[in-house]
């Protein structure tokens, strides 16, 4: 049994690998999140597969929908599976059925932004998207502003917006971001200023975006002193190697006042 992760164009329907069409011709057939979509992609290339539809509604029912054949590809609507959508609860699956699984390189959002950002890539994190309210949201903000990288997310235009603003609050309106819409395509467009800049731009949002946040300085934090602090407040052990990572403390040097500590 073989499964084979087949990135497609997320724009332009060039931006294909020759190995990526050899595949969707070879497989017995090609599920994917949107016939229609995928079938586009087919017919353009003179590729007569069938496709089977297997999206974040299906994907439960996977083993007896692929239960027919042994060589299956899976494409998502745009862009490499796996990442933010449900090729990955597809792998796990496949691996734990003892699949043989392959992931073909090709097209991605993310790297193309981070790439034409102009911003820092030797260090980056992906947070994908963000929780769309609510304290996890506000949490995994605060900590994407920790981590002292490049962060990489993706957005929609509804919340793009919204999601600026709450950035604002946490890495200041001056704080430098590119954001890039519509890679690949028509109005391919990508923006490189402030938070706040970029808020004023984007008035209307329109397709799909990817926002590239430069590193966010944090000033040194005193670890010793906090260390007295948290033990004061009755943190040991695991606890206080949590509780000094979240307050800013690098990680070797918390594992090790709290080995200390221990």
């Amino acid at each position: 049994m073989r499964l084979v992760l087949v990135p497609t164009p997320i724009g332009h329907l060039e931006d294909i690998t020759l190995r990526a069409l050899r595949v969707l011709k070879e497989a017995e057939v090609v599920a994917c999140e949107d016939t229609r979509r995928t079938g586009f992609l087919l017919r353009h290339y003179g590729i007569p597969t069938p496709t089977l539809r297997l999206d974040q509604h299906t994907v439960g029912r996977a083993r007896e929908l692929l239960s027919p054949y042994t060589y299956v590809a899976y494409a998502t609507d745009a862009g490499t599976p796996g990442i933010s959508d449900p090729g990955a609860e597809l792998v796990r699956l496949a691996l734990e059925w003892g699949w043989r699984v392959e992931a073909l390189p090709g097209p991605t959002a993310l790297i193309p932004a981070l790439v034409a950002s102009g911003l820092p890539t030797h260090r980056f994190t992906f947070e994908g998207f963000l929780p769309k309210a609510g304290k996890e949201r506000k949490e995994r903000l605060l900590a994407l502003a920790r981590e002292g990288r490049t962060a990489v997310l993706y957005e929609s235009p509804h919340r793009l917006r919204k999601t600026l603003e709450d950035l604002m609050e946490v890495y200041g309106p001056a704080h430098p971001v590119a954001v890039a819409r519509e890679l690949s395509k028509v109005h391919e467009e990508v923006f490189r200023g402030s938070l706040q800049e970029a808020w004023a731009h984007f008035l209307e949002p329109r397709g799909e975006f990817v926002l590239v946040l430069g590193p966010k300085e944090t000033p040194p934090v005193a670890a010793e002193a906090l260390l007295d602090e948290l033990k004061a407040q009755g943190f040991s052990g695991k606890a206080l190697f949590r509780a000094l990572l979240q307050r800013g403390v690098p990680r070797n040097e918390a594992y090790r006042l709290s080995l200390e500590e221990g």
